[in-house]
């Protein structure tokens, strides 16, 4: 059989165009499989080559199941993101998507007591930052940098079609400072998933992350440890994280005055009343 000879899908019996004859990319380990069909495999399934087509049969078996139990997943609980994790509690369920209308997109149902581990990642991201001189782009001696810090959450799961499912955890632009709330809430967020998505390795970060939370590399200036702040969530507290919903404690903001060059933690200059830049 030559290259440009007809194929057809070993599920539905289409036939498939030259460009995936060309690419093969939709061959099977037996057989092929049209984009249509391709297009049904769970999101987290890779390796269609190895996998034979009755395999691939009984997997779109499973996808038309996993679509009729979506109309009985009641999710009770959401961690937001561009990527979204929806749990149902009381099931102990939960799915892992980017559509917002979940309902209709067929993502996996996946049981809680599926997942085998929860593990998550930091990738830092420097960009050099230069100066002009005499109209050429020069390095400071030491240079310096500026840095992106994006946080990515994987799954290690006990599934017939697939082993693993990775994403990224943000909350907005990436966090520049490793130091900053943006930061810390990231790693509370990826902390949370590993107590909600597996509880029997990990415990709430509430009760963890102040303990372990690095502490900062220069000193800022903090209320004396017996003053109280209120969190958020109303609860009054004199620790550096909420006892009620383990929110870390709002980091006290250090800038110079463009004006007197003094360093101040307000919003306003406590030398000369100029207030801060991004205050205006």
């Amino acid at each position: 059989m030559g290259l440009f000879d007809k194929k057809y899908c070993s599920i539905c019996g289409k036939e498939i165009g030259m460009m995936g004859n060309l690419l093969g990319i939709r061959k099977l380990e037996d057989g092929n499989i049209c984009k249509e069909c391709s297009a049904k495999l769970s999101p987290w399934f890779s390796g269609k080559k190895h996998t034979s087509v009755e395999d691939i049969k009984k997997q779109l078996a499973y996808r038309e199941s996993n679509k009729l139990n979506l109309s009985r997943f009641n999710p009770t609980l959401v961690v937001e993101g561009t990527t979204k994790v929806f749990i149902d509690e009381a099931a102990k369920t939960f799915i892992v998507t980017r559509s917002n209308d979940w309902s209709n997109s067929n993502p996996d149902i996946i049981s809680i007591a599926q997942v085998q581990d929860v593990t998550y990642e930091v990738d830092e991201d420097s960009t050099e930052i230069y100066q002009t001189i005499d109209g050429k782009k020069v390095s400071y001696d030491p240079k310096q940098y500026e840095y992106e810090y994006e946080f990515y959450v994987t799954l290690k799961v006990n599934s017939p079609w697939f082993d693993s499912i990775r994403f990224e955890v943000e909350d907005g632009p990436a966090p520049e400072s490793k130091e900053g709330e943006a930061y810390f809430n990231l790693e509370y967020k990826c902390r949370s998933l590993q107590h909600l998505l597996c509880p029997g390795l990990y415990c709430d970060p509430a009760l963890t992350m102040a303990y372990e939370a690095p502490a900062p590399e220069q000193p800022v200036e903090e209320p004396a440890a017996d003053e109280s702040w209120t969190c958020e969530c109303g609860t009054v507290n004199t620790t550096k994280f909420c006892g009620n919903c383990g929110k870390p404690k709002p980091v006290v903001q250090r800038w110079f005055c463009p004006e007197c060059g003094k360093e101040n933690i307000g919003k306003f200059c406590v030398h000369c009343g100029t207030p801060r830049p991004d205050y205006i």
